[in-house]
């Protein structure tokens, strides 16, 4: 049965191309909603970026037929806009002028004037719960959506192994069919393992005994670089192990890392020990420099607007960036903050150099990043379209580090299973290129108070 799926505008503004992904159906867009376009499309970032690319489509479709009448899709479906029901009435206390309820009034004219089902696609919760009021089926759009968190891919599996496989796992690694989990009645089941999945193995006759290993075309190995230090900094957990395995691996190996994980877990401070390890302390020259940008939930709409140049622009979203330079930098904590200004020209010289840059999410993309060790920090605040866009940029020798929590999501509409961060972990599972490591909470290293804020709360 076809259906008429009425579209709000902020579902073109995260993605322009939801107007070809609702199969053989209907897909109305009230004028309302190309006057939104018309007002967003010279506004800075990704609101007008998608704006822009939405309104393209459009003219394609234009071009082919009368929008008014309906253009049809290739392969299937029917793209209209609709400029009717202007004189429909809603409640008195939705007044008539919100742009929100002239959508309102659009798909309560289709319901009373057609036979088909009429559902709204929208991002914004408050206008499900309108429309649920004047009884019109609405939904969220769910083309980029993911698993709920406790069902997304962690990156990481602990298991048994027979104890004959573990004595040999350093010399010959253990095929992944010869490992099995256990459930309460004492039955094993063999669990899917992804390429580059990192494994806590068991020995199942005495489970003390514990190796760390990766997946690698179907066997379980030993970890290349678990005596490592990056810039002085040992590994106090197996996550931080996994990460550091990650991260040292060369960009041609492992372009791509994914670390996800609660406050506290380490996740920038870890992955920049590896780059300064990588950039001061390597002489092969494997990258030329650290490059690091830290979207947030306004930064896209408010860069323009703030005074200074770009560095003066975005240096306060880099405030947790330095912290953890000061920390690195200066590994004494009894020393570190005696003299601060030593400290600051110590942070300041590295920047001056070039060795570490900072850039913002705007100006990354549409470039071709070539030797750089790129940190995407508080990536759970990227669009799924912003993300597409960061990987994409990857050039020769450069290695991307997404960095995030999907507990702290700070931009309106987006949420654990609609944001970039997820997006990407999902979708490059499996890949031989992406790494990926989720840090369990146990693994909080910031101090007893985050730990037990981090259960509890």
């Amino acid at each position: 049965m076809v259906k008429i799926y009425v579209m709000d505008t902020n579902v073109l503004i995260q993605d322009p191309q939801a107007l070809l992904s609702f199969e053989d159906n209907q897909v109305i867009l009230p004028v309302a909603v190309l006057e939104e376009l018309d007002n967003l499309k010279k506004a800075e970032g990704e609101k007008g970026r998608n704006a822009r690319a939405a309104i393209r489509i459009l003219e394609e479709l234009r071009l082919k037929g009368n929008l008014l009448e309906g253009v049809r899709l290739e392969p299937h479906g029917i793209v209209r806009v609709e400029k009717n029901y202007i004189d429909v009435k809603l409640p008195e206390d939705l007044p008539e002028e919100k742009m929100d309820n002239r959508i309102l009034k659009v798909c309560k004219g289709l319901a009373e004037s057609s036979s088909e089902q009429v559902i709204l696609v929208t991002k914004d919760i408050l206008l499900r719960i309108k429309a649920q009021i004047i009884g019109i089926r609405a939904e969220d759009y769910t083309t980029e959506q993911v698993a709920e968190y406790e069902g997304q891919y962690k990156g990481r599996i602990e298991v048994y192994v027979p104890e004959e496989k573990f004595k040999d796992f350093k010399k010959k690694g253990v095929p992944v069919e010869e490992v099995y989990l256990s459930d309460d009645q004492g039955n094993r089941k063999v669990p899917k393992l992804e390429e580059n999945e990192f494994v806590i193995l068991k020995a199942d006759q005495s489970s003390r005994k514990t190796q760390l290993g990766r997946v690698e075309k179907g066997m379980i190995r030993k970890l290349e670089y678990r005596k490592s230090t990056p810039y002085g900094v040992t590994p106090r957990n197996a996550g931080q192990y996994f990460v550091q395995e990650a991260l040292m691996q060369s960009a041609e190996k492992a372009p791509l890392v994914i670390i996800k994980g609660m406050a506290g877990t380490s996740k920038t401070f870890y992955t920049l020990a590896v780059g300064l390890e990588k950039v001061l302390n390597n002489p092969a020259g494997e990258y030329r420099r650290i490059l690091i940008s830290r979207p947030n939930a306004q930064f896209d709409s408010d860069i323009g607007f703030l005074p200074g140049d770009e560095q003066e622009k975005i240096s306060p979203l880099m405030r947790p960036i330095i912290d953890n330079l000061e920390q690195l930098i200066d590994s004494s904590e009894e020393e570190r903050y005696k003299d601060e200004m030593e400290l600051q020209g110590k942070i300041e010289e590295i920047f001056a150099r070039g060795l570490i840059q900072t850039e913002a999410l705007n100006y990354i993309r549409g470039r071709s990043i070539v030797k750089t060790y790129l940190i995407i920090d508080e990536a759970q605040n990227m669009t799924p379209n912003q993300v597409k866009g960061i990987i994409t940029r990857a050039g020769k020798g450069t290695k991307i580090i997404l960095l995030g929590d999907t507990n702290q999501i700070d931009r309106p509409m987006l949420d654990e299973r609609t944001n970039g961060l997820s997006f990407a972990s999902e979708y490059m599972k499996g890949s031989p290129l992406c790494w990926q490591v989720t840090f369990s909470p146990e693994e909080c290293e910031r101090s007893a108070l985050a730990m037990d804020a981090i259960t509890r709360l």
